[in-house]
């Protein structure tokens, strides 16, 4: 049971942010507070918490126990794993990925950050900008996370003190100019006191901006700048309703009944009789909803296909420039490494062909390389033993982007970027 009367959010409002910023900077306790405050904690979670706060012999409720699930977690009072979290308000539905801070787990942070709306970077107050909260900053950019918050934190260690606030924003600002961030917003809190998290601060005077939970409610999602596309999962075929549907995740865009789409490899075209959905058909489906189109048209359409807009199609690769992120700590990235690359819906064999350079996530300098270590961030040339369809990660992140597989142990061992295609 919850500890209030629930709401509900339309079903197209749900936001995905992520959390980052250098180890005990109170990521996860943010979270606990966002949770805490706006009452979507259940009964028995709320317990649970107060029964463990007082075995630990907190005055307080560690708040950052909500999200730090694991042992080694609890015990070293870091996160280590990527946490997720969902939680809604009267105008919103949220996926909170809770993000490492240790430049170990930037893998880590890459995965959490991938299909986020939005990043919070959190920074002590005391401690001013530090490696990792520029680090976390150029790997938002380098993921095209539209929207980034930099939310000063433990502004109560400081007095409440508006110069120090300012300050941070300043050498923030001026380190953020060359990322590929649409929109920075910067949020004076104490996620401890609950500061300026879901209420606004009587603390602050002289900050007349939202509090965090007001601006993650009404920040506009980024659109995508491609076309519609849908890469196929299934293909539904119920013979005795007389039905052929093709189901999958829009990836891009929106689709309509009455519309005409292009089957990719095939080339042909057809109409779309019906978006279906849940058992009902939709007049208009959009992304990232997950529908079933019929088709006029008997065509040929299997898991690994793509439907799209005619006029703006994907490119056809067999050959890409991509930024790798490299997961494997049993073996580095170098030319000549075999691999299994998934793209959306497809699997194709893929060769590394040349490692370009290396980029330094702390500087934004690139330097040249002949591999890639664990947690490093590069340019890569892959070749491909089929085609893929696919955008620039720029333009489509989700048809942009990719992950490499261990051939031999089926691990995921890369984070793919794709930049250029051939």
């Amino acid at each position: 049971m919850s500890t209030t009367e629930p709401v509900f959010a339309p079903a197209d409002s749900l936001l995905r942010f992520a959390t980052a910023g250098a180890v005990d900077d109170g990521k996860s306790t943010l979270i606990g507070r966002l949770l805490h405050d706006s009452k979507s904690l259940l009964a028995d979670q709320l317990e649970q918490l107060e029964v463990a706060s007082k075995e630990r012999g907190d005055e307080q409720l560690d708040l950052a126990m909500l999200t730090d699930g694991l042992r080694a977690e609890r015990e070293q009072g870091i996160t280590i794993d990527v946490a997720h979290r969902y939680f809604e308000t009267a105008r919103r539905a949220f996926i909170i990925a809770d993000t490492p801070g240790h430049a170990q787990y930037t893998r880590n942070m890459v995965t959490g950050a991938s299909t986020a709306d939005l990043a919070i970077v959190l920074v002590d107050a005391r401690n001013g900008l530090t490696e990792q909260s520029r680090r976390h900053a150029v790997l938002a950019g380098l993921l095209r996370v539209p929207r980034l918050v930099l939310a000063v934190n433990k502004m109560d260690l400081v007095g409440y003190d508006e110069e120090v606030f300012r300050t941070i924003t300043g050498e923030f600002a001026a380190f953020t100019e060359r990322l590929a961030l649409r929109e920075v917003t910067a949020i004076p809190i104490s996620a401890l006191r609950g500061d300026n998290v879901v209420d606004r601060s009587t603390e602050m005077p002289w900050y007349d901006g939202p509090s965090l939970l007001e601006h993650l409610e009404n920040v506009e999602i980024a659109e995508e700048t491609s076309g519609f596309r849908m890469p196929v999962q299934y293909a539904i075929r119920a013979q005795d309703q007389d039905y052929r549907g093709y189901a999958g995740q829009i990836a891009g865009g929106t689709v309509a009944p009455g519309e005409e789409v292009l089957h990719l490899p095939s080339g042909m075209r057809s109409r779309v009789v019906a978006v279906d959905s849940a058992g009902a058909e939709l007049e208009l489906g959009r992304a990232p909803q997950s529908v079933a189109l019929r088709l006029a048209d008997d065509i040929d359409v299997s898991r690994g296909d793509v439907l799209c807009a005619p006029e703006q199609p994907p490119a056809a690769a067999e050959e890409l420039t991509a930024t790798v992120c490299w997961m494997s700590p049993k073996t580095p990235l170098t030319p000549g490494t075999r691999l299994l690359l998934k793209h959306t819906t497809r699997v194709v064999k893929a060769i590394v062909t040349e490692v370009r350079e290396r980029l330094d996530v702390t500087t934004l300098e690139r330097g040249p390389a002949d591999s890639l270590q664990l947690n490093d961030i590069g340019e890569v040339r892959l070749r491909l033993a089929q085609p893929v369809f696919c955008d620039p990660y720029e333009h489509n992140r989700f048809t942009g982007g990719a992950v490499l597989i261990d051939t031999a142990s089926n691990a995921t061992a890369g984070a793919v970027l794709i930049t250029e295609t051939r």
